[in-house]
């Protein structure tokens, strides 16, 4: 959704875009190729359209600044691995200067059809259809931006090292008290101490 809304940010092509999402609806989008920095996309017109949209990289030293950015913001590394970014990172992601996303001039695009438009009807689903793919494949967002995601992960494990050392653990008592429940000892242990 977030590259999705990225893109309507910059986009002049008011007209084409809502024909883009009903195209990706209709599931006139028949295939799309996400690599390192290119997609390449069959979208059905009145005919079979070839699309192709380049990504520009993204430069070495904002990638780390963003990393360092988000480094303390990382609240689960499950959600991380799910792309589910909390409301701080996904500010810092879409930020439209320091941020992840590409700008309009990180993209070059091509279509096969006869418009002479910039952005075409078939540019525009294929944009849509890469915000449905990442939606359910967040790593494919990192791959064409160029830049490998398990870093992120890397800093959000480090993270919680740090986190799991500064917190002492609890205690059953402490446990008790704060979720108002009952634990049960585990008999495993007792038959060892009672072996003793």
């Amino acid at each position: 959704k977030a590259w999705c809304d990225n893109l309507e940010k910059y986009c002049d092509c008011e007209n084409r875009l809502p024909r883009g999402r009903s195209y990706v609806r209709n599931g006139s989008v028949i295939d799309l190729n996400i690599q390192q920095g290119l997609v390449q996309a069959q979208v059905m017109g009145s005919s079979l359209y070839h699309v192709t949209i380049k990504v520009t990289h993204m430069a070495e030293n904002k990638w780390k600044k963003l990393i360092q950015e988000c480094a303390g913001k990382i609240d689960s590394l499950v959600e991380l691995l799910q792309g589910k970014f909390s409301k701080a990172i996904m500010s810092i992601l879409v930020d439209p200067k320091a941020g992840f996303f590409p700008s309009s001039s990180d993209l070059t695009f091509t279509c096969s059809c006869p418009d002479h438009a910039g952005l075409c009807k078939h540019i525009a689903a294929a944009f849509y259809g890469i915000g449905a793919a990442i939606d359910t494949k967040p790593e494919w967002l990192f791959k064409l931006r160029h830049v490998d995601h398990l870093q992120l992960l890397a800093v959000a494990t480090s993270t919680e090292k740090l986190f799991a050392q500064a917190t002492p653990s609890s205690s059953d008592e402490e446990l008790t008290a704060i979720f108002d429940i009952e634990l049960a000892d585990d008999p495993s242990i007792k038959k060892k101490k009672q072996k003793r």
